[in-house]
């Protein structure tokens, strides 16, 4: 079984910065994709960035040019920097792992995630 344990969430305010982290630990062959998702308040939850294990990435256009995603395949693990950050980011950050377990099949694994808050 995989873990996704997330750290880095906080308190800061607008036009600030946070970075987070998410490290993969377990049994597993690999882990394809990874990412970042965010929910917010009464709002269904939502991707803001990922990265496939080539290092190709994708944002949501609200993050744009102010978040950044990486990935160290040695450590299993993904980050998220985040700059300057606004209200409406505040959110519960969700870490996910395409984990591919063995030949021939693949699961999606979830972080328990890390809260961002933003003041205005």
């Amino acid at each position: 079984q995989v873990q996704l344990v997330e750290s880095g969430g906080g308190f800061v305010q607008a036009g600030g910065s946070l970075r987070l982290s998410c490290a993969a630990s377990g049994r597993f062959f690999s882990i394809n994709g990874m990412g970042w998702y965010r929910q917010a308040p009464g709002k269904q939850r939502e991707l803001v960035a990922d990265i496939t294990r080539g290092g190709r990435t994708n944002y949501a256009d609200s993050v744009k040019g102010r978040f950044t995603v990486s990935r160290d395949n040695a450590k299993n693990t993904v980050y998220l920097q985040m700059n300057s950050l606004k209200p409406e980011d505040t959110a519960v950050y969700y870490c996910n792992g395409r984990v591919v377990p063995g030949v021939g099949s693949e699961y999606d694994s979830w972080g328990q995630g890390t809260q961002v808050t933003v003041s205005s």
